[in-house]
């Protein structure tokens, strides 16, 4: 385990304290807990997946600038202060070596003020405060920033210098807010992550599974517990496509992958169409709203779900009220109390939960994923 400048003031890790043992018995105890409360005997829990630190592939940060001075890194434990980072156990190498870069960065932008239009006035503005998301691809670091002012000719001159002397850098972008569109400010190459082979490109701000030993981790406990099924799969809530691509290098595999992301989705499109990948068909849906129903599910093998933390509830309710119900359906959970919830309504409707993985991504902190296998005896 490696030391923090920042523990126990972090919210980040609130289990660094302990013996790397002592931590994976009380992550694994912690876990079994809340798996009690799924109404079915005989629970088998799988050997879980712990992912080691220093491999986090993105992080998101907050900044202050008050009196000169830049504050950037993680909340404090129960606060909205910042603690201030400059290196963090969990990131990966590549991450750490740029925070210093986009600390000077974010100086040199908030140094410069920004003009404010109050009625027939223009004030300057100082930015005193925003987030700042990393992420480092295959082939180098993104970095988005997020605050409500609009960049003038000179922060993006700031900007350019600034990308054009930290090698590393690959694009930059920037958005007003979590909901609005990102504009990229420069690009020195298009950043990219491997998934199954596939080279596949990432809008700025993509939501990616926080390490790629994680999500290596995850889509292998999927393949193993589709095993020999193959034909007509679902994978809901699929995001950029984790898990299609996966599941379509079997040609004897046909996919449908919905979300209600749209931007996910186009670049999941984009990627489909470059490299030529016949047996995956996307759809834009609102799977909370309209989940697959008795009519649809009735020609799928298989079902793959992995909600965001709210959980699947509405489509596990269909599942399990369906007639013809799917033989195999995989579910993969970040929140393993709704999770439970998912699960009951499964087994209600005749499923027997067979196995369930934990895998441990989130290092030292309270958070724990998961992947479960149902089958229709």
């Amino acid at each position: 385990m490696a030391k923090c400048a920042l523990f126990p003031i972090c919210g980040g890790c609130q289990y660094r304290n302990m013996e790397e043992d002592d931590y994976r018995r009380q992550k694994q105890d912690k876990f079994a807990k809340v798996m009690q409360a799924i109404k079915q005997e005989n629970l088998k829990i799988a050997v879980p997946v712990f992912i080691p630190e220093g491999t986090r592939r993105r992080a998101a940060m907050t900044f202050s600038y008050i009196k000169k001075h830049l504050r950037m890194g993680f909340n404090l434990s129960k606060s909205h202060d910042i603690a201030d980072c400059h290196n963090c156990p969990l990131l990966s190498p590549k991450l750490n070596a740029n925070i210093e870069n986009v600390r000077q960065m974010l100086s040199e932008i908030c140094a410069e003020p920004f003009p404010l239009k109050k009625g027939k006035k223009v004030l300057m503005q100082a930015l005193n405060k925003g987030d700042v998301l990393i992420c480092e691809a295959e082939n180098g670091i993104d970095i988005l920033l997020e605050f409500p002012y609009a960049l003038t000719l000179t922060h993006r001159m700031i900007i350019a210098e600034k990308a054009n002397l930290y090698s590393d850098i690959i694009r930059i972008s920037w958005r007003s807010s979590p909901t609005a569109q990102a504009e990229t400010i420069l690009e020195k190459t298009p950043p990219f992550i491997i998934n199954s082979g596939i080279r596949v490109y990432i809008a700025a701000g993509t939501f990616l599974q926080a390490s790629s030993a994680g999500e290596q981790a995850l889509i292998e406990t999927v393949r193993k517990y589709l095993g020999q099924c193959t034909g007509k799969i679902a994978d809901l809530f699929c995001g950029i496509g984790t898990f299609s691509y996966a599941l379509a290098q079997n040609k004897n595999n046909r996919i449908y992958a919905a979300d209600s992301s749209v931007a996910l989705l186009k670049g999941f499109q984009n990627t489909i169409n470059t490299n030529q990948i016949p047996n995956i068909q996307v759809e834009a849906r609102n799977l909370f709203k309209y989940p697959l129903d008795e009519k649809e599910l009735a020609s799928y093998a298989a079902v793959v779900f992995d909600p965001p933390r709210a959980g699947a509830s509405a489509q596990a309710e269909s599942i399990a009220k369906a007639e013809k119900q799917p033989p195999v359906v995989i579910a993969v959970s970040c929140n393993p109390h709704t999770f439970v919830n998912d699960a009951n309504k499964l087994i209600e409707g005749g499923y027997t939960l067979k196995e369930v993985t934990m895998v441990d991504q989130f290092v030292y902190s309270m958070h724990t994923e998961l992947v479960a296998l149902f089958e229709k005896e």
